[in-house]
């Protein structure tokens, strides 16, 4: 069984994207109905919806849309994680209206899409800490040069969960092993950190191997263990790197010889954990 962690859905007559038009492969609807036929067929048992950084005007309404879909019979949504803006004035009266929410799990702001001083707000950094004994994670989606950032923020609420998106996003295509290594080994040291095995195959070249991302692999398990790992399909970016099939065996290959617990962990018993979260009946 797998619980997807980092799922995204796209309903352009519903919400606005401004991002997607710098990216004509994924300038498409993504809805549940196309995501689910395959997922079922894979395994994949539950899903929590990850924001699509759509326009700050539908940040509350993307909430909204994807909890209506949740409410499908035949639904594969347990939660999501929602879009915040922790440096502005209103996040904490934001935050008690998702805490009234059961639905959203946690939050996530895009931080390798704004300057990388945002995060070193003291506001910021202040909402962050807020989010302390509420029971919502916060989705650090980074790039290697930012992870020093990234660090800093998770040492000033270590209280916080915080989960490191697509393995720290690792520049795979460009050969970018030596400088996103150090940086991941460092904020593995956190143990408030848990890392996202995700995203990676659309870093890699346009004909990537597995023995391209096994060296990654290898390297995020020296540093976080199986027991702070969760699985995200990243689905539909994922296209650009293969697809959700091709990740998915691919996951299975990288976890080949990994004990059974170790391998449930990563693919649901640690989500399962961290967000209270079990599949639909």
């Amino acid at each position: 069984m797998i619980i997807d962690t980092h799922l995204h859905l796209v309903y352009r007559d519903r919400l606005t994207y401004p991002w997607l038009a710098d990216v004509p492969p994924l300038n498409a609807d993504f809805t549940q109905d196309l995501y689910a036929r395959e997922a079922r067929r894979l395994g994949i048992a539950a899903s929590l919806h990850m924001e699509v950084d759509v326009a700050e005007t539908d940040i509350a309404r993307e909430t909204e849309v994807i909890e209506a879909l949740a409410s499908a019979a035949d639904s594969l949504l347990v939660g999501a994680i929602a879009s915040c803006r922790p440096e502005l004035l209103d996040f904490p009266a934001y935050l008690e209206r998702v805490r009234a929410t059961p639905f959203v799990r946690g939050f996530r702001r895009v931080l390798h899409v704004v300057p990388d001083d945002v995060s070193e707000g003291a506001l910021f950094r202040e909402n962050i800490a807020r989010l302390s004994g509420s029971g919502l994670t916060f989705d650090l989606c980074v790039k290697p040069h930012q992870i020093e950032r990234a660090i800093a923020l998770v040492d000033l609420a270590p209280d916080v969960s915080f989960v490191l998106d697509h393995c720290g996003v690792p520049d795979i295509a460009g050969g970018g092993y030596d400088l996103w290594k150090g940086p991941l080994s460092e904020i593995a040291r956190r143990p408030n950190v848990t890392v996202k095995l995700s995203g990676i195959p659309a870093y890699g070249a346009e004909n990537w191997t597995l023995e391209d991302l096994k060296p990654y692999f290898a390297h995020v398990v020296r540093c976080f263990g199986f027991d702070r790992m969760v699985w995200g399909s990243d689905w539909p970016v994922c296209t650009l790197g293969g697809g959700l099939s091709t990740w998915i065996g691919a996951t299975h290959a990288l976890l080949s010889g990994v004990s059974l617990p170790e391998k449930a962990g990563v693919l649901s018993d640690n989500a399962r954990r961290l967000w209270k979260i079990s599949p639909r009946a």
